[in-house]
């Protein structure tokens, strides 16, 4: 007697960092007027979306693409534990026949959903003032995650947690105060992580175009300093010292930019950096948030906040790539 044997399975998993406290995004997953406003790919929109959180609930979203073609996905939640952890199916059925081909090319003809009905589960982390998301998706077999991946799940997913992001960060009043800069860098994580915390690395890379970093140091575990100088075009000296609130390696990084050792007139602010993993590469995201947005508009007026992180990120995967 043969004793049957289940399909192997396979998982996607993905993690992000959100900037926002763990109720709030809760509510714009669970909501579906949030949801609509954030849900799908770039180029998506939702025109139906119907939700009834509770286990045992089912819900229906319809995507739609920018050329007019309709993605419906569809499930029961299975577990709801508010604010922690959601579980539901997810049934791709409805979708068009091309996207199932491209699942299966060689289906039957009675095969009207070669991906079957997935199993998600998302997980929301407590972070205090952010919220550590967890998505994983489970398949019926490796070829069908891959399938998947393939026609881009896992920049579809990138996708739709930026726009989370920048959803909850403005539901949460902090619209005009904060800078976000994200880059992928073409680096393993753990290689990125160590280039931004091993000072004779940030030596070679921690300083906008025109700018020269001196006078390194780093204490890189919570309650410690890293003291570094920037010599500015003009030979200004501009002193910073920040102190580490939060150090997850190799995950996010946690600071606060704020000392009575520096000028009057210098910025507070604090930072996050938070490090995910992108197939082989590093997605490295800096949010700073500033105490008014008159100090952030004064970051970026005197500064150039925004365009100096995005030319030391530029100048760190140059590091990287000749490293």
């Amino acid at each position: 007697m043969n004793t049957p044997t289940s399909r192997p399975a396979a998982e996607f998993n993905i993690t992000r960092l959100l900037h926002a406290p763990r109720a709030l995004v809760w509510q714009a997953w669970t909501d579906e007027h949030h949801l609509k406003r954030w849900w799908g790919p770039h180029g998506f929109e939702i025109p139906e979306c119907e939700m009834d959180v509770q286990e045992g609930g089912r819900y229906r979203i319809v995507m739609r693409s920018a050329d007019r073609v309709i993605y419906p996905v569809s499930g029961v939640f299975r577990e709801v534990q508010p604010i922690e952890r959601l579980a539901m199916t997810v049934d791709c059925s409805e979708h068009p026949s091309a996207w199932h081909d491209l699942m299966r090319s060689h289906r039957a003809p009675g095969d009207k959903n070669p991906a079957g009905v997935m199993q998600q589960t998302v997980s929301f982390e407590n972070l205090g003032e952010a919220t550590q998301l967890n998505i994983q998706i489970r398949f019926d077999s490796p070829a069908i995650r891959d399938a998947m991946l393939k026609i881009g799940m896992l920049q579809g997913w990138s996708q739709s947690l930026e726009q989370l992001d920048t959803l909850v960060i403005n539901e949460s009043g902090a619209a005009d105060r904060h800078l976000r800069i994200s880059r992928l860098i073409d680096a393993p994580r753990e290689r990125v992580f160590a280039a931004w915390t091993d000072p004779a690395q940030v030596m070679h890379w921690w300083e906008p175009n025109g700018y020269k970093t001196t006078n390194v140091s780093m204490d890189v575990r919570e309650g410690g300093v890293w003291c570094f100088s920037m010599e500015g075009p003009d030979g200004t000296v501009y002193p910073n010292k920040v102190v580490y609130t939060e150090v997850v390696a190799p995950e996010r990084l946690m600071y606060a930019h704020n000392s009575d050792d520096l000028p009057k007139d210098a910025l507070h602010f604090r930072t996050t950096a938070s490090f995910a993993e992108y197939g082989d590469q590093t997605l490295l995201t800096l949010y700073m948030i500033f105490p008014t947005a008159a100090e952030r508009d004064r970051a970026q007026r005197e500064f150039g906040a925004a365009e100096g992180a995005r030319q030391m990120l530029d100048r760190l995967q140059d590091y990287l790539a000749k490293a």
